[in-house]
């Protein structure tokens, strides 16, 4: 299945907290959207990977995703090593996206960093003829996006694009919510952690309106982007 977006996220739900509301976007305009994460999350201090599971299925279900699927690197110890590089590759080729969603640069868990080197490594080495991956036993084409983003995520880092995400703010609310055992919860018996307090969600919530407010929406997502980003008219950016 060959996609639009293709959204690499180091553990579900990172795709629902950062960029939940442009992937709302797309799949209502009839956009083929994909969510491929890297770990389980399976270090998480509440719940576990089994539950991580069928939490990212219901959140698909909400973001009217394509596929999702989870390649199963070692939360918190993948490396950006050639076999990781490998297994993006053949996702990137697999589903051939224009546009490709990634981790935020930099960011208070260090996965988050590692996996944006590796998806910007792998969009690039995906091009290279020479690379040869298989999928299900038949050599995959190059194949290298034409456009690669990075979401924000915890810490701020100032947005090189923002997207305004109004209309589909409550959805995304709900995409989140989906993963019922990370959020605030008054009836969790688990132990509390830093995403678990409400404060958590408001402050995600003042970070959109705050990136809304720059663009006179009242709620946007941002994205940096390593390359210049241009446009062919300067009447696109009204």
């Amino acid at each position: 299945m060959k996609l639009d977006i293709l959204v690499f996220a180091a553990h579900p739900d990172d795709a629902e907290l950062a960029c939940s509301g442009t992937i709302l976007k797309y799949t209502s305009e009839g956009k083929k959207v994909g969510v491929v994460d890297l770990t389980q999350g399976e270090l998480g201090t509440r719940g576990n990977a089994q539950l991580r599971a069928q939490e990212a299925a219901a959140s698909a279900e909400i973001l009217g995703l394509a596929i999702r699927e989870n390649l199963g690197l070692r939360d918190g110890f993948f490396l950006n090593d050639e076999i990781n590089r490998l297994k993006v590759i053949e996702a990137i080729r697999k589903y051939q996206p224009e546009i490709v969603l990634a981790n935020a640069l930099s960011d208070r868990h260090p996965d988050h960093g590692r996996a944006s080197e590796l998806i910007n490594d792998a969009v690039f080495l995906s091009g290279l003829t020479k690379i040869e991956t298989q999928l299900d036993g038949q050599g995959q084409k190059p194949w290298r996006p034409s456009l690669l983003l990075h979401y924000i995520q915890d810490r701020y880092i100032q947005p090189d694009i923002l997207i305004d995400i109004t209309p589909y703010w409550e959805q995304k609310l709900a995409s989140i919510r989906a993963f019922r055992s990370q959020f605030f919860d008054p009836k969790s018996t688990e132990p509390d952690t830093y995403i678990s307090s409400p404060d958590f969600l408001n402050a995600l919530e003042a970070r959109c309106r705050e990136f809304g407010k720059s663009i006179q929406a009242t709620y946007a997502e941002g994205f940096t982007s390593k390359k210049l980003l241009g446009v062919k008219s300067l009447f696109d950016l009204l």
